[in-house]
């Protein structure tokens, strides 16, 4: 049986957007009541195309943006009740590796600098400190000269796995990866790819996975949830949604993967008009105006997420 380790239940964050003398404020509705499960030691995919919400899904799960409504339970706990200081403590066993590795370490800091900062911060013992750096280090691929020098030094496959030494450095529980080799040549993405798959085994990790690259997300995840306009719409195993995608849009995003036998033919479904604004949603269904197969209950009532043959579709069609 299947322990849940992270359970997100009607998420919702909404932004600011603009408020005038005259005028009722707007906002952005980023992510919009979503429900997830992720299973100890999975990992799970999160898809959609720029601006559905998964990179601020991500953030609100470790409360890096503090979300407007929902609950947030980590191993039965729900954070969104924590104090700073009980976050604090939270945080050891909930990490993140973000897209740019060269954004987010720090140029005046030395490797060896980087790494003990979140040991620091924790409270580890210094005499424990310099064992567990040169240990993680090496267990991502670079060796202890490394240490001694400074991120611009590195190249960019290289940053990356400084940036994931810095999220294993306390062995957390839970890693969040956003797009964390979408600013990487192809011939480094396998091997961080490889990286993160080595680490899982080794460390018993979970991963949540945000990519907008489907063949990456099919080389890793065990499950994929697939977000339009801060929604999920469909949440399946990876070999379920990848022989057959359900809802329209994930159809759309499938289309659009390469495939590698020159000889199999696969039909591109080309999506009119572009994504409405999540300031002002339409009304029923989010995806319906650029859906093909839109009925009139569709721009009237908006879709629950239920289960179609093995999986959670949010379409008028099932």
């Amino acid at each position: 049986m299947t322990t849940p380790i992270l359970e997100i239940k009607n998420l919702q964050k909404r932004f600011l957007w603009g408020k005038g003398w005259f005028q009722e404020p707007s906002y952005v509705h980023a992510v919009n009541g979503v429900n997830l499960t992720v299973n100890e030691g999975e990992t799970l995919g999160i898809v959609g195309e720029s601006g559905c919400g998964k990179s601020t899904l991500g953030r609100c799960i470790l409360r890096l943006v503090e979300p407007t409504e929902g609950e947030i339970r980590f191993e039965g706990s729900d954070i969104r009740t924590f104090s700073k200081a009980g976050m604090h403590g939270a945080r050891r066993n909930m990490q993140m590796v973000f897209q740019n590795p060269f954004d987010t370490l720090n140029p005046k800091l030395t490797i060896q600098h980087i790494l003990t900062e979140p040991l620091i911060a924790h409270h580890i013992p210094i005499q424990q400190r310099q064992a567990l750096v040169e240990e993680t280090i090496e267990i991502v691929g670079l060796g202890k000269r490394h240490l001694a020098r400074y991120a611009h030094e590195f190249s960019g496959g290289q940053r990356q796995r400084i940036g994931i030494a810095r999220a294993l450095m306390l062995r957390p529980k839970l890693i969040i990866a956003d797009e964390p080799v979408s600013a990487l040549d192809v011939s480094i993405q396998s091997q961080i790819l490889n990286l993160l798959q080595d680490l899982q085994e080794q460390f018993s990790l979970t991963y949540l996975f945000i990519s907008h690259d489907l063949s990456v997300v099919e080389h890793i995840a065990d499950r994929v949830a697939v977000m339009y306009l801060g929604e999920v719409i469909e949440l399946a195993k990876k070999e379920d949604l990848f022989r057959k995608p359900m809802h329209p849009y994930a159809q759309s995003l499938l289309s659009a993967v390469p495939v590698s036998d020159p000889d199999e033919k696969r039909e591109r479904i080309i999506l009119t008009g572009d994504l409405p604004s999540p300031s002002n949603p339409p009304t029923g269904c989010k995806f319906h105006q650029r859906c093909w197969a839109c009925m009139d209950v569709c721009k009237k009532e908006v879709p629950a997420l239920k289960e179609v043959e093995g999986r959670m579709v949010a379409c008028h069609l099932y």
